[in-house]
């Protein structure tokens, strides 16, 4: 009972905060489990992020499959300064991404912080949830720094 109630808040404050990607991930964990099917659950936390980043990248790469970038304006990614800037920052993001999962698994209870955390950004500051992992890596990182301050 405890986790309906905590899903039919989630399903509100992502109404409420006109997110309808939270509301809706919410509502479908809602009808999985009033339809009993919760055998599917274990299998949808095992495999929903890579389902869900596989579903990203097919949305990034469209425009590569229906022509709209050209050959010649991914050459000027590998020399342009913000096209460089681009390649750092995708490797910074996909080795942040990585301390994320590394933190997540090692300390799985910080989820609720995070899933909190992203609600808070989603209803005050207009954000976008697209991954818990590039909220963990920075997680991680803001413990590190933590970690070396000398109190």
């Amino acid at each position: 009972m405890a986790a309906t109630a905590i899903l039919l808040g989630i399903m509100l404050i992502g109404m409420l905060g006109r997110s309808n990607i939270v509301a809706m991930a919410a509502g479908i964990l809602l009808i999985i489990k009033f339809a009993r099917l919760e055998h599917y659950l274990p299998i949808i936390e095992r495999r929903g992020l890579e389902i869900g980043l596989l579903f990203l990248m097919l949305s990034v790469l469209t425009p590569f499959a229906t022509g709209k970038i050209q050959s010649k304006e991914i050459f000027k990614s590998f020399i342009s300064f913000s096209g460089i800037i681009a390649i750092i920052s995708g490797a910074l993001a996909t080795h942040m991404n990585g301390r994320g999962l590394d933190l997540l698994q090692f300390e799985p209870t910080l989820m609720v912080g995070i899933v909190v955390g992203s609600l808070t950004g989603i209803i005050f500051f207009g954000g976008i949830p697209v991954g818990p992992l590039m909220a963990g890596g920075i997680a991680a990182l803001l413990l590190s720094l933590w970690r070396c301050l000398p109190f």
